[in-house]
């Protein structure tokens, strides 16, 4: 059709056909009215991307509905876009982009299932996922990733300041989540709100435990998978379907038996739990974990621990029995949770958590002075840095050389004539 000024008058003057067609107006090159066969119209802006070119196909981009924008008003947005295009810009595109802008629910998403899930460990897929949900979607899931800001993420990371180190992973998580959006094209490249927010110090979380603790721990684990321990009921919590009677918990012998493995090996929970019988050698002493935090891992068992395995009962794959084993969807144990809170609380321990298990089996190491690289390799450590989290511990060397200078310095004054220093302990049984 001809190209005409597309006034009001022309607006309403069209009427339907079979087929849909645009009229174009003869002002703004490229600026038309569709008119569709059930008589809607649009306002359309037509045009050839980038440098343009008969070799070009043409592009349409629908500006809106007539009725919702005057003729004058979509002959301005279209000439805008005109201008746009001259540029080698790509409307369209722009427009298609901001309208599909993902929101960050949407990079979360792809993030835990094409990055986190094939190149983390199933726990650390877990942790993220736990995070993301719990903590950034609820108040940032429905903005546009593009959008957030700093001081969104900023805002978000004051709200958990109560606990320091989930608010720090929050960021850490968040920010490796934009790198992988920013690779994928989903936000610019280069664009992290965590980037520069100063993360709240956190302080040491290992706890040690004392002679007389692991003495009251030794001696719960025995009466939990044994006789049971008594249980403590909470007067302010309902007890209606508490049987009568002597009322005991037992842990049994697996619950048990992981309890003392955590501590006579140092390993994290997940390798307990996931130990199956074929990666357990007796006769050398070992175990050959297929895959671990830092992946493939050989653990030195000690004699406590070699006892453990060889007293256990074996019931399925899994060293570490759980509800499942020996069937065909055999699946390992899930946590330890329950025997740990009945087995702590009868143990009268305070603040400690499961995984300080490993840091005490790597204190007792560092306090006898067997040396951080011995250590790092029992714990299976990949990283240096990792271990020296212990160095305060290792205190042989220290004293060694305190014990040199000290005799040193006592020779020059004359006091003692630089003898040997005698331990306390020794000096108290010579007297």
């Amino acid at each position: 059709m001809t190209d005409i000024k597309i006034t009001k008058r022309v607006v309403d003057s069209v009427e339907p056909r079979p087929t849909r067609y645009v009229i174009f107006d003869s002002e703004v090159t490229g600026f038309g009215l569709r008119v569709y066969p059930s008589g809607e119209k649009s306002w359309i802006f037509e045009y050839r991307p980038g440098a343009g070119g008969r070799r070009v196909a043409k592009r349409r981009i629908t500006i809106g509905k007539v009725g919702n924008i005057t003729p004058d008003q979509a002959r301005k947005a279209a000439d805008g876009l005109r201008a746009m295009a001259m540029t080698g810009r790509d409307p369209q595109g722009d427009k298609a982009r901001e309208r599909m802008a993902e929101t960050v629910e949407d990079p979360a998403a792809q993030f835990l299932e094409h990055h986190v899930g094939p190149k983390r460990r199933e726990r650390t897929k877990e942790h993220y996922e736990d995070v993301l949900k719990r903590i950034v979607l609820p108040k940032l899931g429905k903005m546009k990733a593009k959008d957030v800001t700093r001081g969104d993420l900023s805002r978000l990371h004051v709200d958990w300041k109560h606990t320091p180190f989930q608010a720090n992973r929050m960021l850490a998580i968040v920010g490796s989540m934009y790198s992988y959006a920013g690779k994928q094209g989903v936000v610019p490249e280069g664009m992290n709100p965590a980037r520069g927010i100063e993360k709240y110090k956190e302080e040491g979380r290992e706890r040690f435990l004392s002679a007389d603790e692991l003495e009251r721990l030794g001696a719960a684990i025995r009466e939990a998978e044994t006789i049971g321990v008594d249980w403590d009921i909470d007067p302010g919590k309902k007890t209606k379907h508490v049987p009568k009677g002597e009322r005991r918990t037992v842990i049994g012998e697996h619950a048990a038996a992981a309890l003392r493995l955590l501590l006579f090996t140092g390993c994290r929970l997940r390798e307990i739990l996931h130990l199956k019988w074929q990666n357990v050698d007796l006769e050398r002493g070992l175990l050959f974990l297929p895959t671990s935090k830092t992946g493939k891992k050989t653990v030195v068992l000690n004699a406590p621990a070699l006892s453990v395995l060889a007293s256990l009962t074996r019931v399925g794959d899994h060293v570490i029995a759980s509800e499942s084993a020996g069937r065909l969807d055999e699946k390992p144990r899930s946590d330890l949770k329950r025997p740990w809170a009945v087995v702590s609380r009868r143990a009268e321990l305070t603040g400690v958590r499961l995984h300080d298990l490993r840091h005490n089996f790597a204190a007792f190491g560092a306090g006898g002075g067997l040396g951080l690289p011995i250590i790092g390799k029992l714990l299976g450590h990949t990283q240096a840095a990792t271990t020296q989290r212990y160095a305060h511990l290792d205190a042989d060397p220290l004293r060694r050389a305190s014990n040199a200078i000290g005799s040193t310095i006592a020779a020059a004054m004359g006091e003692g004539g630089g003898a040997d220093v005698i331990d306390l302990k020794q000096s108290k049984r010579l007297q």
